[in-house]
């Protein structure tokens, strides 16, 4: 969604409603995965009529376009413990998501008042440790890109296979169950809808979309995407704020010249 679908001031844009609307009428079905907890997609949900499967939290939980839960994959309490502290040790900011709330351990932290004006709704404000049994995702926020790296990188290693930890922003690395990343949701799809991953076409612009763009038989990435995000796609269309989803989607997928 952010980064692709909408621009950087999260507008969804007549063209790309458009896009959707074509791939429709071509009887090819659309849905969107996003770091963002199920309803904070539906600003999106909405005007493109989704009716297939949605995936918030990179896959952490599947639901439908009311927002019923399909199925929940959830990060083990010891597991979170330990995330949140290495989080604390590189003095970035825990934010936790159990189910839809979002916790928060201040609410003039960074990033908190943007992250509230783009999915729509406020945070819990509290201790993030308090409630550790359901956890579907983990963020770890800083201002520091450079950290951040770090951060993705540290947590990889702890973790190992025990969970996906992935920027989903420059400034975000959100931490999930090890089988809750969006190469996952393309096989969710393929289990849940009956179709091929290899007849699915994948977009986005962040290093944590590599995962389906490798499990896919088509992806494409953003112009703003980094070179190492581009390597990994099949095509690469202009910017979210060039219409690279529309153009994305109207040049590789419906064939316009």
């Amino acid at each position: 969604v952010d980064g692709t679908l909408v621009t950087k001031d999260k507008i969804l844009t007549p063209r790309a409603i458009r896009a959707v609307e074509r791939l429709r009428e071509r009887g090819i079905l659309f849905t969107i995965t996003s770091g963002r907890p199920p309803k904070g997609m539906k600003m999106v949900i909405d005007p493109l009529k989704i009716s297939e499967p949605i995936a918030g939290f990179n896959g952490g939980m599947m639901v439908k376009p009311d927002f019923t839960v399909i199925e929940a994959r959830t990060l083990p309490a010891d597991t979170a413990r330990k995330v949140i502290g290495i989080i604390r040790d590189h003095k970035a900011d825990p934010w936790v998501y159990d189910g839809n709330d979002w916790i928060v351990s201040k609410r003039d932290a960074p990033h908190v008042a943007r992250e509230q004006w783009t999915v729509r709704f406020p945070p819990v404000v509290g201790d993030v440790e308090a409630k550790l049994d359901q956890v579907v995702k983990i963020t770890g926020v800083s201002d520091d890109l450079d950290l951040m790296k770090r951060l993705e990188h540290d947590l990889q290693q702890a973790l190992g296979d025990t969970a996906s930890a992935a920027l989903s922003q420059p400034y975000y690395v959100d931490v999930t169950n090890r089988d809750a990343n969006k190469g996952g949701v393309v096989m969710a799809l393929e289990r849940l809808l009956g179709i091929p991953a290899s007849q699915m076409v994948t977009l986005g612009d962040q290093p944590n979309d590599v995962l389906m763009f490798r499990k896919s038989g088509m992806s494409i990435a953003m112009g703003q995407a980094s070179p190492e995000v581009q390597k990994q796609a099949t095509y690469v269309s202009t910017s979210c704020e060039e219409e690279g989803f529309a153009n994305g989607i109207e040049k590789f997928v419906l064939g316009d010249a």
